[in-house]
């Protein structure tokens, strides 16, 4: 099986440990193709799109996960979806020059990451708040998940312009079998071992990461436990811009900005800053968008 644009869970039989590997190939290229990004930001990028992948596989959900980074830096935007069927999309907006080997604390000048759940059949949103205080992505989760999920990870990530890749590990409950009260010596047992997978895994090299076949790159980390590795799930590109959504956009606008560009223009064009799909209104398209009186709102977020 091509071991390119998978999600693969996994568990040790023996700890109380779970993991999910993930390498974003053509599912990643499709991302970045029409953008120029500089090299410094196609890694912040990519590993962003690894780890929304990686947390959206640990969740049970249907909708949409977002991560969007947001702070003074140059760079002072960047998205990163995934749904949960495993579509991503991404895009960065940046100003000025971003100089190679920039942390992800310089590049966006210690801002903050908002993660987002949308659930389909729900209408609230779940948003969970990350202070971007470490220097890489990684570090940042891995805070997070101690203080606010109580629930202790391991994440390595690593992307260049043809891949991005990024391996979770996370500490969950010992089971029914036998509980702390009872025997103390399990949590001690299970204490242990989480500490020494958690050190094998940060042990893995950017090129391992990278390139190695998931099953390999295991049996390499972790040759001495039973790792029970589960079929892979396909991730792939798939941006949801549409007309529809387009128009609602323009509608917000209101009719005489919109008929002002058309006048100096002869049509509006709206391109999608995720796929760079265009999007264009010419003179009789922007009347019917505000013949009707009572009119839809724009759909919130990015297009």
């Amino acid at each position: 099986m091509h071991e390119g644009d998978q999600l693969r869970r996994f568990l040790f039989e023996r700890w109380p440990v779970r993991g999910h590997f993930v390498r974003l190939d053509a599912a990643w290229r499709a991302v970045i193709e029409h953008h120029h990004y500089p090299r410094v930001l196609i890694g912040a990028l990519g590993e962003a799109m690894a780890a929304t992948t990686l947390l959206a596989g640990t969740m049970k959900f249907r909708g949409q996960l977002s991560l969007q980074f947001q702070g003074p830096g140059p760079m002072h935007l960047m998205v990163a979806q995934c749904t949960h069927r495993h579509a991503i999309r991404g895009v960065a907006r940046y100003r000025g020059e971003l100089p190679d080997g920039a942390t992800l604390a310089e590049l966006t000048g210690g801002g903050r990451l908002t993660a987002t759940v949308e659930n389909e059949q729900k209408s609230n949103r779940y948003q969970g708040i990350v202070p971007l205080d470490q220097p890489q992505l990684a570090s940042c989760l891995e805070a997070y998940f101690a203080r606010s999920e109580q629930l202790p990870s391991s994440l390595v990530l690593a992307a260049d312009a043809e891949h991005a890749a990024g391996l979770l590990l996370q500490r969950v409950a010992t089971g029914a079998g036998a509980s702390y009260e009872e025997d103390p010596r399990v949590l001690a047992e299970a204490d242990d071992a989480w500490e020494r997978l958690r050190l094998l895994a940060s042990t893995v090299s950017r090129e391992e990461l990278l390139q190695l076949p998931c099953k390999t790159l295991l049996h390499r980390l972790f040759s001495e436990d039973d790792v029970r590795l589960f079929e892979g799930s396909p991730v792939f590109f798939r941006c949801t811009c549409s007309r529809e959504r387009v128009s609602g956009i323009l509608r917000s606008l209101g009719e005489p900005e919109v008929r002002d560009i058309v006048r100096e223009r002869g049509n509006v064009e709206v391109r999608c800053e995720f796929c760079n799909r265009a999007y264009s209104f010419d003179a009789v398209d922007a009347a019917r968008l505000f013949a009707s009186a009572v009119q839809p709102s724009a759909p919130p977020g990015v297009h």
